[in-house]
């Protein structure tokens, strides 16, 4: 869970620290068919995946019933790798359109653990608004999704086009108001 913490973490600050910006969902929706610019998180993504080769084996050993061939195994961590690359690259181009609308509406910089919690958020569940009652961000949940997609090989792509229409639509001036009252509340 660190792993994937610290992948976040690196991968937000990326955009945040960038110039350039998605200024909307087609823009974004456009960025992730296209080819992949950098290659500067693939450390972060390998050790993702180092960690989820030990989980691989596990299951493969709970199968008692049959053997598991540790090609399997291999082909099953490659796919984890690729839900974690895509996934990584589908959190920078929600996170970059969060932070321009951020920008547009405050007119200051973004926030950057907002713009982190409202893109796991809208990431995990595109259907509901962002609850901003507390600053926990939902990393169990995203490492848990990011595994079992690459273990069961289901694509990703029809809940960030969800994710990055409903940045879109998501009240952003109250999302970041509600976000300073919660601040200024943990500072008391």
């Amino acid at each position: 869970m660190r792993a994937v913490r610290r992948l976040v973490d690196r991968a937000v600050d990326e955009i945040l620290l960038g110039e350039q910006r998605v200024t909307s969902a087609a823009e974004a929706g456009r960025l992730l068919s296209g080819e992949e610019r950098s290659e500067a998180l693939a450390g972060e993504v390998q050790r993702v995946i180092a960690l989820a080769v030990p989980v691989a084996r596990r299951l493969a050993r709970g199968a008692r019933v049959f053997k598991v061939p540790w090609v399997m195994v291999a082909s099953t961590s490659v796919s984890v790798g690729f839900a974690v690359r895509t996934g990584v690259r589908e959190i920078q181009a929600l996170s970059s359109l969060l932070a321009y609308r951020l920008e547009q509406s405050t007119g200051a910089p973004s926030d950057r653990e907002l713009v982190k919690k409202l893109a796991v958020d809208l990431y995990l569940h595109p259907k509901r608004t962002p609850r901003l009652e507390d600053d926990k961000l939902r990393f169990v949940r995203l490492t848990r999704k990011w595994l079992l997609s690459g273990a069961f090989g289901r694509k990703t792509t029809k809940r960030s086009r969800r994710a990055l229409a409903a940045a879109e639509e998501i009240d952003i001036a109250a999302a970041a108001s509600q976000w300073e009252a919660l601040k200024r509340g943990n500072e008391r």
